[in-house]
């Protein structure tokens, strides 16, 4: 049995559409960043300090300023979702947080931004303090979904209008495939 050439092509497009929008979404998954969990390897739930009076600390200190109020992130680096820096294993490990915000930081080639972390966030804190802040970054880590920064907002909704666009193109090619069929018949069933 041999097909219409019309099948075919409702075959090829009814087989394309879907493949491409499966492509897409796999490789939309693929391209986004892992989550605080994966990129920062095995927790441990041992808090070094109190996150309350971190998050307290994080506010009055003026950490905000560079690191967002939400620690989203904007001069220095974002913190929820930690950004992940060249050379260490586990950005959330409580001593690596310790130890960058007590010493300071100075960009290093792969860093994802380029800015100086001063000592002590240059505020006047102690050990205490630090250890606080260390346990609020982390625990803001490990509860709930930070939210989206606008690079990922833009990427998923441009994901979503373009599988729009392209089912509304597929349907409109359908349904004038339909239409010109149907015209066709009109005229021949006239010329009876």
């Amino acid at each position: 049995m041999r097909l219409p050439r019309g099948l075919k092509q409702y075959g090829l497009v009814a087989l394309a559409v879907p493949g491409f929008l499966l492509l897409t979404g796999v490789s939309t998954l693929a391209d986004s960043s892992p989550s605080p969990t994966s990129a920062s390897g095995p927790r441990s739930n041992a808090l070094p300090g109190d996150p309350t009076k971190g998050e307290a600390l994080y506010g009055s200190a003026g950490c905000g300023a560079c690191h967002g109020a939400s620690l989203e992130g904007g001069v220095g680096a974002t913190l929820n979702p930690i950004e992940k820096l060249s050379g260490v294993p586990n950005s959330l490990d409580p001593s690596f947080l310790i130890a960058i915000i007590t010493n300071g930081r100075d960009p290093q080639p792969g860093d994802p931004r380029q800015t100086k972390m001063p000592v002590k966030g240059g505020a006047t804190i102690s050990e205490q303090d630090i250890k606080d802040l260390a346990s609020y970054i982390i625990q803001a880590n490990r509860t709930g979904e930070p939210p989206l920064t606008p690079g990922e907002l833009a990427k998923r909704t441009i994901f979503f209008v373009g599988v729009g666009i392209v089912v509304m193109v597929f349907i409109t090619y359908l349904l004038a495939q339909y239409n010109m069929r149907w015209i066709a018949r009109r005229a021949a069933a006239r010329r009876r």
